[in-house]
């Protein structure tokens, strides 16, 4: 076998080198027309003779003129099927010699690292049995490079090589050297003026390199997510006040001293406005335009924002044709006051053409099954064609996070006023497997592995198990959920969960907890969301036994007679039965080893309680961004009621409020106010362990269930006992947000500083327990549970640091208390967080 490295193609940043053209050699002078079967073949082996001449088309009166040749020779070159043509006369005959192309043995890869070999094949349009061709090498070679480029490997070099074989045949060999990845070094702004460089790169996907640039590749330079930047940057003006605001360009260069690109995006913003009046004009007879004023988000005197606009428009449209105006369209205007710098907004009511779907076409949707795409539409074939309703369905669609992209485009349909949808779309994992570790001052560290599935079976089900296991906390959990229930838009969702908390530092017992909840969801509207739960679980506490030995009652043989310090002070006389004078804890009794509280002593000894609950949780999300908001308000109230049947009976309230603000200089502002208050119901009493118990989440600086009331029986004794919950809590928190302006912005650094206030209150649980003799009388007025119940203000001012690292969402606080109950347990130092591999 020999080796001929018959050509070479060398891909480099700045162009392609390939030659391409096939040697021809046409007649040396005009010739006589000629009948086409004078046409002689020579050198085919594979190509039959007759499917040759077939491209030699013979003018009128079946003859050859030269042009005719001409044509025949350029088709013949056109099918790729021949390395050389040569055209000759000899004797009175055109002779057509031709060298066939190779028949391709195999294609291989060698040098790859990064991308797979067979990634690369479903790229390159030369395949095994396939006809060798230099043009088509060309592309592939290209196509190859291209490949490297969308994932930031400029330096890219692709030579092919061809290996020739017996029979005509060669191995087709693509030789990469990869290079490095070709990284984004610097993000710059002209024209900028009403916002930082800063700021603006938090609102662009593409991130500057930095130390932590490996766990990613937002600063990988892809000219796709730049040009989407230009997009992005847009619609962040458009949507504060810059109506007129445009991203003229977005210049990229290759700096070859710091070996990555640079790009700089080029701003008008122009005016910032508000929005002057808000008005509402029918086109449509019997139409009242003023009738949608309640679904316009526009507010005048608001900042014009173009999102909101849009929203308004669609929930205009969708109402519109609620009420039977199929072909209604809501156009929005805006008439600008240059010098008051204001907009008059009018929402224009039109009678559209009417056009009508006549199928839904979809593509792509290899996995997902056609019912769970189709189900997101809120029209079908033969319904009015509103466009509104079409942009909202393909925004869902994104929404489900099945599909790498989704486009909805239109084609005419069989008459003029019908249209045909078609829905592209292109399938993506949609599983995750999960291993998470992390560590809390609270919780101490904590792994967790997961499996989910967010569309099982291409039916678009959501299932999810998880084991947790902690230092002090462990569980397992499985969900599932299907979003059309009975095929309306209702989620279905059920839970079964096993938890178990155990005693740390903060608590002297454990609880463990094994239930099932199923759970309706409905959206009210895009910002509105009702969700109906029913709640049944079994709870049981576990303590050590050192914990749960007090007995002042020596009839309760079941018990070993074993005094609180109360009752051998009042009633012993001072004389401790359980200890000699000579010990160190003479007069403890049974709080020489320790001892848990009562209300807990007391749970343990009745075994496990089954709780039975009804709930609600209504929520309002204006949010703009779940993860990392900046803007928008969060509402969730809620409220269960514990006694459909089971072994208690409450009734729970709460309402938590979010509201975050942008102010100067990418500061953001946090309001947070909760409440909340457990009601009794009949004669039960309340569990201790339903009680609210409060910490660092309603004021920090406070150690986990450190706010409220606590067991102080021991007091004296210089010990204080388990926290006891309330019945009432309230809380307000005041936060500003910052980034840090001299780190760059990928690192997801940012800074906090915070004042909290609130207080909990109201213990209504168990106070005495006549089985141990632990009861407040006359004779011992102290043997009962002692606690201390005060509903004095707790605050505390501090600092934290928040970190959206590669390793997930961490958070550092110190906060120092400034007002505070006696009893109050302090920890001013905070962390928590977890990570995702």
């Amino acid at each position: 076998m020999s080796v001929l490295r018959a050509w070479l193609v060398a891909v480099v940043v700045s162009g392609v080198s390939i030659a391409t053209s096939l040697p021809l050699v046409l007649l040396p002078q005009p010739a006589a027309a000629q009948a086409a079967d004078t046409i002689v073949v020579e050198g085919n082996r594979r190509v039959e003779a007759e499917t040759v001449r077939s491209y030699f088309r013979p003018a009128a009166g079946g003859q050859l003129d030269q042009a005719a040749i001409d044509e025949g020779l350029k088709a013949l070159v056109a099918t790729g099927l021949f390395q050389d043509i040569k055209v000759n006369r000899a004797g009175g005959r055109i002779v057509v010699s031709v060298l066939e192309n190779a028949v391709i043995g195999r294609v291989a890869f060698e040098g790859n690292k990064k991308i797979k070999d067979e990634q690369l094949s479903a790229e390159v349009q030369s395949k095994p049995r396939g006809t060798y061709s230099r043009a088509m090498v060309q592309s592939d070679t290209l196509r190859i490079a291209e490949i490297y480029r969308r994932s930031g490997r400029y330096d890219v070099r692709v030579t092919p090589e061809i290996i020739e074989q017996p029979s005509n045949r060669v191995d087709l060999i693509f030789t990469v050297e990869e290079g490095a990845k070709t990284g984004v070094k610097s993000i710059e702004f002209i024209g900028n003026s009403a916002y930082s460089a800063a700021r603006l790169r938090d609102v662009v996907k593409t991130h500057e390199g930095n130390l932590l640039s490996f766990l990613g590749n937002n600063d990988i330079y892809d000219p796709d997510r730049v040009e989407a930047d230009r997009d992005l940057l847009r619609r962040f003006y458009l949507k504060n006040g810059f109506a007129d605001a445009q991203v003229v360009a977005a210049l990229t260069e290759y700096d070859p001293d710091k070996k990555g690109f640079l790009v700089t995006f080029k701003i008008e913003e122009g005016q910032q406005y508000r929005v002057g009046t808000v008005d509402f004009r029918s086109g449509i007879p019997d139409f009242d335009a003023s009738s949608l004023r309640n679904f316009s988000r526009v507010n005048v005197g608001s900042l014009y924002n173009v999102e909101l606009l849009e929203k308004s428009t669609e929930e205009m449209q969708i109402e519109a044709s609620r009420r039977g105006y199929s072909f209604a369209v809501i156009r929005p205007s805006g008439d600008r006051n240059f010098e008051a710098h204001t907009v008059s907004v009018v929402f224009n009511i039109d009678e559209g053409p009417r056009t009508y779907i006549e199928r839904i076409n979809l593509r792509g949707n290899t996995r997902t099954r056609d019912y769970v795409v189709r189900r997101e539409f809120d029209l079908s074939e033969g319904d009015a064609y509103n466009r509104a309703l079409v942009d909202r369905a393909e925004r869902r669609l994104k929404n489900l996070d099945y599909f790498k992209s989704v486009k909805i485009t239109t084609e005419p349909g069989s008459s003029s006023d019908r249209v045909i949808l078609i829905v592209e779309m292109e399938e993506k994992s949609t599983g995750d497997f999960s291993i998470s570790g992390g560590y809390s001052t609270t919780d101490g560290a904590l792994a967790e592995v997961s499996v989910s599935e967010r569309n099982l079976l291409g039916k678009g089900l959501y299932a999810k198990a998880s084991v947790t296991y902690g230092q002090y906390a462990r569980g397992v959990s499985l969900s599932f959920v299907e979003p059309y229930l009975l095929d309306y838009r209702i989620a279905l969702g059920i839970d079964t969960y096993w938890r178990q908390q155990l005693s740390n530092s903060y608590t002297s017992y454990g609880v463990t907890t094994l239930g099932f909840s199923p759970r309706l969801g409905f959206a009210l509207r895009e910002d509105l969301s009702l969700q109906l739960r029913y709640s049944l679980y079994q709870q049981s506490i576990s303590l050590a036994s050192i914990y749960n030995n007090c007995n002042n009652n020596a009839a309760n043989t079941s018990l070993a007679f074993n005094p609180t310090p109360a009752y051998i002070a009042n009633v012993l006389g001072g004389v401790d039965p359980t200890n000699s004078t000579s010990s160190g804890v003479y007069g403890y009794g049974c709080y020489g080893d320790g001892e848990s509280t009562l209300p807990v002593r007391k749970e343990l000894a009745n075994g496990p309680t089954l709780t039975s609950a009804l709930g609600y949780t209504l929520s309002y999300n204006t949010l703009d961004n779940t993860k990392n908001p900046t803007d928008g308000l969060l509402i969730d109230f809620r409220q269960d009621f514990a006694g459909v049947g089971g072994d208690v009976t409450y009734l729970k309230t709460a309402i938590d409020t979010k509201y975050y603000t942008p102010l100067v200089s990418e500061i953001v502002s946090v309001i947070h106010l909760q409440s909340g208050i457990l009601n009794k119901i009949g004669d039960n009493d309340l569990r201790m362990l339903d009680h609210f118990q409060m910490g660092p989440n309603l004021v920090r600086g406070f150690a986990s269930n450190g706010i409220g009331p606590r067991d102080i029986t021991y007091a004296s004794y210089g010990a204080v006992g388990d926290a006891l919950g309330g019945t009432k809590y309230w809380g307000a928190s005041m936060e500003l947000q910052m980034p840090f302006w001299f780190l760059p912005k990928e690192v997801g650094l940012k800074g906090a500083v915070y004042a909290d206030a609130g207080s909990l209150w109201g213990y209504q649980g168990p106070t005495s327990w006549a089985a141990t003799g632990e009861v407040n009388t006359k004779a011992c007025p102290t043997c009962g549970l002692q606690y201390d119940d005060s509903s004095v203000v707790r605050s505390s001012v501090g600092v934290g640091l928040i970190w959206a690292s590669p390793f997930g969402p961490l958070r550092f606080d110190y906060a120092v208390p400034i007002t505070k109950g006696k009893y109050d347990v302090v920890q001013e130092f905070r962390f928590g967080g977890g990570t995702s591999f």
